[in-house]
């Protein structure tokens, strides 16, 4: 919070500044515009006097001297105090207390005598025995006369909490545990051999299928390869890891299968484009083709025809190429 100095400079530079905010706030960096405007309405309203902005306190002096007075009837317990009270926080009654009794205020380390500091020869014992003790911890705390907290606190001051993790016995793992994590390993063990077998028949599959190289790649076949492939292979292996290994949607496989399994609906016009093609010298091009086709009552694009015609006539030609 502001002192009362502090208050009464943004308030004359308000006034040395024309009655302007932002010029106050802005060279002083305090307050905002909204105290600043109560700072001042209270300065006016009291006609200039500093006692209107000076911060009044929290707890008065009768609640000051109640307070103090219930801790030190009462046990001299801050929580206690404070609980039942209801104001101020530990650390505020505390400060009360040591302004007003600073003889009265003690600080307890030890249950037994409140007044007897723990050497450190001491400490270092109780340590010793909570790392290797065969009771509870808060038998050894009660033993030496402190709480259980106040042994960890040492313990954690003397070798830290790292070195007493350390310190402990690890479980060994039980045979069922074993047991369960060797299964578990032959489990995935055998998933791998049988994903690496199930590869290695899906390229034998595209080698005598599809003509493909040995070396050839699974990524490098067309969908229409893998739907092969899979219907193929359908009866040893399950078709969902058929497709996930071919990196073949499920949809794309039965629109590739239902698209084979329908035939060849050029079958005809293969026959017919044949015999045009043969019977005039083979110098008939596309569009000559096209017209024989339409003449005869068989009706297609120049485009199927010119796919139709590099399929037949020219299968190792690259139509993609970009030549002449």
């Amino acid at each position: 919070m502001f002192t009362e100095a502090e208050r009464l400079r943004a308030i004359e530079l308000y006034f040395k500044y024309g009655k302007k905010l932002a010029p106050v706030v802005r060279e002083l960096g305090y307050p905002s515009k909204r105290n600043l405007r109560r700072w001042i309405r209270l300065w006016e309203a009291s006609d200039g006097a500093t006692e209107a902005i000076r911060r009044k306190p929290r707890y008065s002096d009768v609640q000051k001297r109640v307070a103090v007075e219930h801790y030190l009837n009462h046990g001299c317990c801050l929580a206690f105090t404070s609980r039942t009270l209801g104001y101020p926080c530990c650390d505020v009654l505390a400060r009360w207390v040591n302004e007003r009794h600073p003889d009265r205020r003690l600080i307890f380390t030890s249950t037994i005598n409140q007044n007897a500091p723990f050497e450190p020869e001491l400490k270092r014992q109780a340590v010793m025995a909570l790392c290797t003790r065969h009771v509870p911890a808060s038998e050894i705390a009660r033993n030496i006369g402190i709480s259980r907290t106040v042994l960890y606190k040492w313990k954690d001051e003397i070798i830290g909490g790292e070195a007493y993790q350390s310190m402990r016995k690890h479980e060994k793992p039980s045979l069922t545990e074993e047991r369960d994590a060797l299964r578990e390993e032959v489990n995935r063990l055998n998933q791998e051999i049988r994903r690496q077998q199930m590869e290695l028949d899906i390229l034998k599959k595209a080698e005598e299928i599809i003509k493909k190289d040995p070396g050839i790649s699974v990524s490098t076949l067309t969908n229409r390869e893998k739907t092969q492939i899979a219907d193929v292979l359908r009866d040893s292996y399950p078709l969902t890891e058929l497709l996930r290994v071919l990196e073949l949607a499920r949809s794309s496989f039965f629109y590739h299968r239902t698209a084979l399994r329908s035939g060849d609906k050029y079958a005809t016009v293969r026959i017919a484009m044949t015999e045009i093609f043969n019977g005039n010298y083979r110098c008939y091009g596309y569009r000559r083709l096209h017209a024989m086709l339409r003449h005869k009552g068989q009706r297609l694009s120049e485009k199927v025809v010119r796919r139709l015609m590099v399929c037949i006539f020219w299968p190792n030609v690259n139509t993609n190429s970009g030549g002449t």
